[in-house]
């Protein structure tokens, strides 16, 4: 038996957890009736999971109401880890809410009789890895574990977690504001960008900014919508100044690409056959699609198409059919884009369930960046704010796609699918923003 949150903590960092939450259960938190996780879906950020599938045995012609994602979970004790590998999450889009399920089923050495109890104050430790993992201790309410975790003050909630702080006492927050102070206070950066084997190499492109910030933070380019640094996603947005803080563009969201309708099932060429135009600047054989999409407008002038969310109920803000999602509508509803709410739950609540918004300026030659001192810090979100907000118009899609013919007969294509918001808007995406002073 682990008899100290010293070693519980130790034996964690060994298996790699960089953050370390800890949840005290309720009576319903247990084997049978799952563990409760949060009245929103930003519990996806807190813990790494798999692919979000929705449910496959449901009735024909009814409406799909939860959705499932696998999670790599393994149980501590001192005796090692042992995987459980039927741990899931489980999503209630209607309530809204996220439960744990399948976290003994296949387990060679689960806490049986803690999870399967009632007993109120029991507590559940998950540790978090960097490859994606979550380890987890389960502790009894008369356990040292749980006597020690009540003496600790000012532990940073994080849904319906606690965090630990590290060895010398600081949180993710704190960690990540001292590493932004020290970039800050190094006002001109040339602008880089790390390479594979995580080395600065000079980067002269416009879009710079986001990779020399990420390079000062040892964050390595990379496909994957996970967040960039201690859990928390970085973005850089450009200034003109230091004084005012407005920025000159709106903030890029995401970019994921289409899951269904002509542009996934019939291919790029034929989406952009039918509804591109030609290049207004005169350029040759090249057809554009772009604009700005918001829902419940009209028609493009230029496309032909209404930007619309389906299986969405305005009224009450809520998902009414998990495998509904965001549609290109042509004017006889033809389905010409479409990206399904399971794939932009991963996108959102992975990458910005909590993210910090960091100001820039630049000059050149050569290319350089400064970063401000003022820094938006933005917590709890989840997929319910993200569509209120594009159903009301705040969230807007501008794709900027082109298909380029050339003398051979080949095409060169450029794929970017944005879903963007002013930066005026951006509190209205998270529960709590907080603005910090780094000097």
């Amino acid at each position: 038996m682990i008899e100290s949150l010293e070693t519980l903590v130790g034996l964690m960092r060994q298996g790699g957890a960089q953050r370390i939450y800890f949840k005290r259960l309720a009576p319903n938190d247990n084997s049978k009736n799952q563990v409760y996780l949060g009245g929103d879906f930003s519990a996806l950020n807190i813990i790494p999971h798999g692919s979000i599938q929705t449910d496959g045995n449901r009735i024909a012609g009814s409406v799909r109401d939860r959705a499932k994602a696998h999670v790599a979970f393994f149980w501590v004790d001192e005796t090692g880890t042992h995987i459980a590998p039927n741990a899931q999450l489980i999503l209630y889009p209607k309530y809204p809410e996220v439960r744990m399920s399948g976290f003994l089923k296949g387990c060679s050495k689960p806490p049986k009789e803690l999870m399967a109890s009632r007993s109120p104050g029991r507590v559940l430790f998950l540790g978090i890895t960097v490859d994606g993992k979550v380890l987890g201790h389960a502790a009894s309410a008369n356990s040292a574990l749980a006597s020690a975790v009540s003496r600790i003050q000012n532990l940073t909630p994080v849904g319906v977690f606690l965090e630990l702080p590290d060895a010398a006492g600081f949180s993710s927050k704190e960690r990540l504001l001292s590493a932004l102070r020290i970039v800050h206070e190094k006002q001109w950066i040339r602008s880089q960008k790390l390479d594979r084997d995580g080395q600065p190499q000079p980067y002269d492109s416009r879009n710079g900014g986001g990779y020399t910030l990420e390079a000062e933070l040892g964050i390595r380019p990379n496909g994957y919508a996970d967040p960039d640094y201690l859990g928390w996603e970085i973005k850089q947005y450009s200034v003109g100044n230091f004084v005012r803080y407005k920025a000159k563009s709106a903030i890029t969201l995401l970019t994921p690409e289409p899951t269904g309708g002509i542009y996934q099932e019939k291919g790029f060429d034929v989406f952009m056959s039918r509804y591109s135009y030609a290049d207004r600047n005169g350029r040759q054989n090249r057809q554009n699609f772009g604009g700005r999409y918001a829902c419940n407008g009209p028609l493009n002038a230029n496309t032909g198409l209404r930007l619309a969310l389906v299986g969405y109920d305005d009224a009450n803000s809520k998902i009414k059919d998990i495998g509904g999602g965001i549609a290109l509508l042509d004017a006889a509803e033809e389905v010409a884009a479409f990206w399904e709410f399971t794939g932009i739950i991963e996108h959102w609540n992975r990458k910005h369930a909590k993210a910090a918004y960091v100001p820039s300026m630049t000059k050149q030659p050569p290319l350089q960046y400064r970063f401000g001192a003022k820094v938006a810090l933005c917590e709890g979100t989840d997929l319910g704010l993200f569509l209120k907000a594009l159903a009301t118009g705040q969230i807007y899609l501008d794709p900027a796609l082109k298909r380029v013919s050339n003398a051979d007969g080949t095409f060169e294509n450029k794929k970017r699918n944005q879903f963007r918001i002013s930066h005026g808007n951006l509190g209205n995406m998270y529960h709590a923003t907080e603005i910090v002073e780094l000097e």
